[in-house]
C-alpha cells in the first residue's frame, strides 16, 4: 500500500503526535483528512498541510458515524486519537470509565467497521490502530489504559485476519515512552531507570513502514522496552517485580497527577 496518492483519515491530529504523523504523511504525498475534537485547534494544522478538516467528538457515538459518512473515500485509517486515562480505577466515575472506553477503543472499531466496506470494494486499504506498549504490558494505575491498549491490539490481530486476502492491511503501531510531543511528554514525567524515548518522527516513521509494508504490529520503543514487554507478556508477576525496582512507581505517580485533569 503506498501512502503517496491516498486520501488518509488521521483522528486526533491537533495532538503533537497527530502533528508529527500528519507532517511525515503529507511529505509522502498523501491526501489527508484531519479530525479533532476542537475546530479552533484543528483548522490551523489542517491549514499547514492543506488537509480537510472534519471536527468531531469521538466519544459521541453519533460523532464517529458522522465523521465515516463524510470520509467514506479513504484509503488509509490512522486512527491515533486517545484518551490517558492513567489512575487507579476507583477513583474514576462510571461516565468517565464510559468516556475512556468510546474514545480510545469504542471509536476506532467502529471507524474501522465503517470505512473498511469501501476499501475492500477498491481491493486496497489500510487500517492503523495506534497503540501502546501499555497494550503488551499492564502497569499499576494504568488499569483503564491498559485496558484499551491492550483490546486495540487484539482487534487489529483479529481484524487483519478477517480481512486477509481482500487487499486491505491491519496495523497496530505501539510507542514507548515517546519525548517532546504525546500524551507523556506532556506530563514532565521522566522515565524509570534505565528507559530510553523515542521520539514523535520515529512514531510517524513507524506508521509509514506498517501501511508501505503491511505490517501487523510495529513496536517503536528501545529494544530494552520491547525485550520488557515481551517478557510481562509471558511473565506478569516478573514484570511487576522489574517494575518495582526500577522506579516506575515514581514515573506512574508523576503521570498519574499530570494527566488527573484529562479525564
Amino acid at each position: 500500500m503506498r501512502i503517496t496518492g491516498s486520501t488518509v483519515l488521521l483522528t486526533g491530529a491537533t495532538g503533537g503526535l497527530g502533528h508529527a504523523m500528519a507532517r511525515e504523511l503529507a511529505a509522502r504525498g498523501a491526501k489527508l483528512i484531519l479530525t479533532g475534537r476542537r475546530a479552533d485547534a484543528l483548522k490551523p494544522v489542517a491549514a499547514e498541510f492543506g488537509a480537510r478538516a472534519v471536527p468531531a467528538d469521538l466519544a459521541d457515538p453519533a460523532d464517529v458515524e458522522r465523521l465515516a459518512e463524510s470520509c467514506a473515500d479513504a484509503d488509509v485509517l490512522i486512527a491515533n486519537a486517545a484518551l490517558p486515562s492513567s489512575g487507579d480505577l476507583l477513583d474514576y466515575a462510571p461516565e468517565q470509565i464510559d468516556r475512556a472506553l468510546t474514545v480510545n477503543l469504542r471509536a476506532p472499531v467502529m471507524l474501522a467497521r465503517l470505512l473498511a466496506p469501501h476499501m475492500i470494494e477498491a481491493g486496497r486499504g489500510h487500517i492503523v490502530m495506534i497503540g501502546s506498549i501499555s497494550g503488551k504490558a499492564a502497569t499499576k494505575s494504568s488499569s483503564l489504559y491498559n485496558a484499551t491498549k491492550f483490546g486495540l491490539r487484539g482487534f487489529a490481530a483479529g481484524f487483519r485476519q478477517d480481512l486477509h486476502g481482500t487487499g486491505v492491511g491491519v496495523s497496530v503501531v505501539q510507542p514507548g515512552f515517546v519525548r517532546d510531543a504525546g500524551m507523556f511528554a506532556a506530563t514532565g514525567a521522566t522515565p524509570p531507570g534505565g528507559m530510553r524515548t523515542v521520539s514523535p518522527a520515529q512514531v510517524a516513521a513507524g506508521v509509514v513502514r506498517a501501511v508501505e509494508r503491511d505490517l501487523g504490529e510495529v513496536n517503536v520503543a528501545p529494544p530494552e522496552m520491547r525485550l520488557l514487554s515481551a517478557i510481562a507478556g509471558q511473565f506478569p508477576g516478573f514484570a511487576e517485580k522489574v517494575q518495582r525496582r526500577t522506579g516506575a512507581e515514581r514515573t506512574i505517580r508523576q503521570m498519574v497527577d499530570a494527566q488527573r485533569g484529562k479525564r
